[in-house]
């Protein structure tokens, strides 16, 4: 059954939105602090060069309030993307930008006559005055249906339960969302389109699977080559780096047709081979790992090489536990690299079942057209992960971003 949701227009009162308003008093109240606490230090330190001090303070202030701006600008499309997954259709089209997770409700005369009820108001409107065909919510319910061979997940109700109100006895309202039903519907909808057979759990399941393969690919081939420029001598050592370096600066792009053709005369095209094997070594993480291994002191090797360590075991029992900070930036970057890949993949794939998340995020706003809620659902759910992952990591991915002598 094919069913559209009419929209209203929205009567928001005039005035700046309540987090809008909220957001300016935090960032006044922290500017005064800040200020407060600035002349409040340099009144106590007023007998040790209190002027100095003062205005190292200011600066330091200043410094933090650029950065804390800075912050704000980065953080707002995150934070509006996750509230808009929350907003149903109508909040989220609305032309009045609206902060809050909120959706709109609807509330008429119930079909017996007794009493108000919520309702979802359906179907398309000819005339304005024409009376609306209505659906009590708690009739709504969310089902799985496989009639079609792979499952779909959509909104069913009993059509008997439907009835007419007449407009005037619509009450609109809003309310704070935080149902996960869009992220339910946008895990296993739109319907057919050019998804197929395949819907979010495999997209998910082949983008770990591949991001995860070729990341532990690229940190053992890129620990051996960084050892051996770190501490291996041999003719044209350095020119050999420098022609490895040289490789970063080709466009992705040039590399893109021989790639193919090379990997379509091993007959590996639309299979896990593609999204793997062309991405287990990196010149970026041979680079960085180097970089790490080249602060390790000479002298380990030494004491090593008296107990009678080859330089494998060298490598994997002494090299790899102390530079763990560099193996842990060098995989988030190389993760985040594989989690993101749209090209490639679209290239090399054409099977639904073959792929990766970010060619089915693609596919997905074909599908799902001006379903932003749906849209914005989707794309938080893709990059979740990497936050988490991040979050997680972050000291030791610091940490190797710092020692490694990258700026």
């Amino acid at each position: 059954m094919t069913s559209f949701l009419f929209t209203l227009a929205a009567t928001e009162p005039a005035g700046p939105n309540l987090v809008i308003r909220i957001a300016a008093i935090l960032f006044v109240a922290a500017n005064l602090a800040a200020f407060g606490f600035v002349i409040s230090s340099g009144a106590a330190d007023s007998d040790q060069n209190a002027r100095g001090i003062w205005r190292k303070r200011l600066k330091h202030a200043l410094i933090y309030e650029v950065l804390g701006l800075g912050a704000i600008f980065m953080v707002t499309p995150f934070y509006w993307m996750v509230s808009t997954s929350f907003k149903d259709r109508e909040t989220a089209v609305s032309t009045v930008p609206e902060f809050m997770p909120k959706r709109a409700t609807y509330t008429a005369p119930s079909a017996s006559g007794s009493g108000e009820v919520e309702v979802r108001v359906i179907g398309t409107i000819r005339n304005e005055g024409d009376p609306r065909t209505v659906i009590p919510t708690s009739e709504i319910k969310f089902e799985a249906d496989s009639s079609k061979g792979f499952t779909i997940h959509k909104e069913t109700w009993d059509k008997a339960k439907e009835y007419k109100v007449e407009p005037n006895k619509l009450k609109r309202g809003e309310k704070i969302n935080l149902s996960l039903q869009n992220f339910r519907q946008a895990w296993y909808s739109p319907e057919e389109g050019t998804r197929g057979r395949a819907n979010f759990t495999r997209y998910f399941a082949v983008s770990i699977g591949t991001s995860v393969l070729a990341t532990m690919g690229t940190l053992f081939t890129g620990a051996l080559a960084a050892f051996a420029f770190a501490r291996f001598e041999f003719f044209g050592k350095n020119a050999l780096f420098y022609v490895i370096l040289a490789t970063m600066m080709v466009p992705g792009q040039v590399l893109l047709i021989p790639n193919f053709l090379i990997l379509d005369q091993l007959g590996w095209l639309d299979t896990f081979y593609a999204l793997t094997v062309p991405w287990l070594a990196s010149v970026f993480t041979i680079f960085l790992m180097r970089q790490f291994f080249m602060t390790v002191p000479n002298d380990l090797w030494e004491a090593a090489r008296i107990d009678g360590a080859s330089h494998f075991r060298y490598l994997w029992q002494i090299i790899v536990p102390l530079c763990k900070p560099v193996f842990i930036t060098a995989g988030i970057f190389n993760f985040l690299n594989n989690w993101n890949s749209l090209l490639w993949p679209l290239i090399v794939t054409s099977r639904p079942e073959m792929r990766t998340l970010m060619v089915g995020l693609q596919t997905f706003t074909e599908d799902a057209g001006t379903d932003f809620h749906l849209l914005m659902a989707a794309s938080t759910m893709a990059i979740l992960p990497i936050v988490i992952l991040f979050f997680l990591m972050q000291r030791f991915f610091i940490e190797g971003i710092a020692r490694s002598g990258l700026k």
